[in-house]
Formats: structure tokens, sequence, C-alpha cells
């Protein structure tokens, strides 16, 4: 027994934490990976396109977005449109030499205004698409120009500002940031927790009670010692009541314990019932609330039991009356119990 129980709660605290590190750790190892396959880098920071450089240069050195400061741009008098909405206007501009044209979102050009002196944009580089050969050849037609004409002076790639989505962009990244944060942090916590178990949230819970390092440290050697009761997940000492499971862990002192009671679950999988599963929920001062769930009814029978003859003064048993009196000894309304129940955190 000495031997088996030596520092149990706290190796089990380090093993649900490190189950924990697969999640996160895989999700970053993901979210890497979309990042390089999907060029976001380049997304997030357009590759700017310098005086003496070309579309066409640019394409063939893979680059898909870019920052472009563009002068003196010309309405062609075309628009590109979708379901029936304008999407995008038209313009011609000259840029180091190279005559190109960029479609314009309809904010950036305050819906076709006939020249634009200056202009900052962020924009997909893109390469003869249809609608661009389309608006090539209507082009010549105003201009009198054959097909081939035309592009030969004109660059066959051009901008697109509408197609870089600058809200679907923002939406995007801020989705990235703000899961990769939250998974970098939990993984940080975890390696903390691993490290040092007592400031774990199970153990932090116990610190409502004292100090959580000396009461895990009292609640380990009283479960290496002497075990008074044990369950496959659930142990009770002289003055403690421990879970280590799968889901998480647990350690309240018996004597902080007001309500105990069971609920049970039928288990079904569509229309066959195949077995009854039972709940203990446990209430203790200091607003804390437990709920131990998938235990079979004779374990749960046997531990309320004890913890009732451990603590005369437990509330056994699930009632309107037992609700009411740890409501009192709690003293918190209705209402904040309500919402004190659906904010704790379940086991």
């Amino acid at each position: 027994m000495q031997e088996n129980f030596d520092h149990y709660i706290s190796r089990n605290i380090k093993a649900f934490y490190k189950r924990k590190l697969f999640s996160p750790a895989f999700y970053l190892v993901l979210l890497l990976t979309a990042w390089n396959i999907f060029s976001l880098t380049e997304l997030l920071f357009p590759i700017p396109l310098q005086d003496n450089d070309t579309l066409e240069n640019m394409y063939r050195n893979k680059a898909e977005y870019v920052n472009a400061q563009l002068t003196d741009l010309h309405f062609t008098g075309y628009t590109r449109t979708f379901l029936g909405n304008t999407t995008g206007y038209y313009y011609y501009t000259l840029h180091n030499d190279e005559c190109f044209f960029v479609l314009l979102t309809p904010k950036s050009c305050e819906e076709g205004l006939p020249h634009i002196p200056k202009i900052s944009i962020s924009a997909v580089l893109s390469h003869s698409s249809q609608s661009y050969q389309t608006l090539l050849d209507n082009v010549a037609k105003d201009l009198n120009w054959t097909g081939n004409g035309i592009r030969s002076k004109v660059s066959a790639y051009y901008l697109s500002e509408p197609d870089y989505n600058q809200n679907g962009n923002t939406i995007l990244f801020g989705f990235v940031f703000i899961t990769g944060i939250y998974a970098m942090i939990s993984i940080c916590l975890s390696l903390l927790y691993i490290r040092f178990p007592h400031l774990s949230p199970p153990c932090q819970n116990l610190g409502l009670y004292g100090d959580a390092k000396d009461l895990l440290e009292w609640a380990e050697e009283e479960l290496a010692t002497l075990p008074q009761l044990a369950t496959e997940e659930i142990f009770i000492t002289e003055h403690f009541f421990i879970m280590t499971s799968y889901y998480g862990n647990a350690i309240i002192p018996i004597d902080q314990i007001i309500w105990i009671y069971k609920y049970s679950t039928l288990q079904k999988f569509f229309w066959y019932h195949f077995s009854i599963s039972y709940t203990l929920h446990i209430s203790a001062k200091k607003h804390l609330y437990l709920q131990c769930p998938k235990n079979v009814k004779f374990d749960i029978d046997g531990i309320i039991e004890y913890l009732s003859e451990a603590n005369h003064d437990i509330l056994v048993g699930f009632s309107e009356e037992n609700r009411l009196k740890s409501q009192e000894i709690q003293g918190a309304s209705l209402q904040i119990e309500k919402v004190v129940n659906f904010l704790k955190r379940k086991i």
C-alpha cells in the first residue's frame, strides 16, 4: 500500500495534464502546417511592389499577395459583378514603364472615380483569368485595336484588391492568433501543473480551505498510509475525499462537505438501453461544486454512507429541503447559486 499510493495524487495530476498537452500541441502543429501550405505569412505581410519590379517578375517569383503604392489610375469604364452586385472597378496605370490593370473595391475608388492620383492597396496578383481576357477584348474594341495588339501593350498580369478580401483575412487571422495563443497558454499551464502539481486547479480548489501545498501533502500522506475506503477512482481517507479519474482530479476536506447526493443516468445507444451510470454530486463550503460521473451504484452508495458517518453534518440525498439548507449554509441567493453552478468547472 505504501509503495502503490506514494504521491499518488500528484502522479495522477501530472498524468492528467500530460494527456491535456496532446490536443493543443497537435493543434499548433496543424496550424503551423496550414500556415506554410497556404502561405499565410505572405497573406499577412504582402510583398511590396518595388519601383523596379514588374508584375510578371513577381508572379514568376511566386508572389501571390502584393502591397502596391500606385499613382495616376484611370477608370476603364468596366466593372466586375457577382449576383447582380458590383464587386470591383477596373483601372489602368503605368508602373516601371509597364501598363497593367488594377481591380479596385467600390470603397477604394468611391464607386468609380474617373481618376485616382494616388492609392495604396493590398491585392492578389492574378494572371489571365477569363474575366480579364474579356476586359482586354472590350477595351481593344473601344480603342479600335485588335486583341493581339492590346495584349502586346498591356501586362498579362493584374492586381485584384477585392480578391484579397480584407475583412475575411482579418477574421481569419483573428481566429488563428486567438486560438494559437489559447493553445500555447494551455501548453504552458499544463507544463506548469506537471512541474508543480500544487498549483493546478484541483489543488487551488483545495486552497480554499488553507495552504494548498500543505493540504496536498497531508492528503498524500493519509492516502499513502491508510486509505479508509477505495473504489477504482475515488478514495476516502480520515480527513479527505479524493478523486483521481481520467476526466480530472479533486480533493475536498470531509469536514467542508455540505451536501451529497447521487443522480442516475440511463445509458443508451439509439433505442437500446444497456446500462445505468451514477453521478455523485458534492457541494462544499466556499461554493465548491463537484460532479463525479460514470460510477456504479454500489460504489456510490458506499461512498455516501461513509461520508455521512464521517461527518454527521452532511446533508444526504436530493430534496428541496436539502437544497434550501445547502443554499442557506452557502449564504448565496437562489439566482447567484444558479450562476455559480453554471460557471463552476465540472469534473
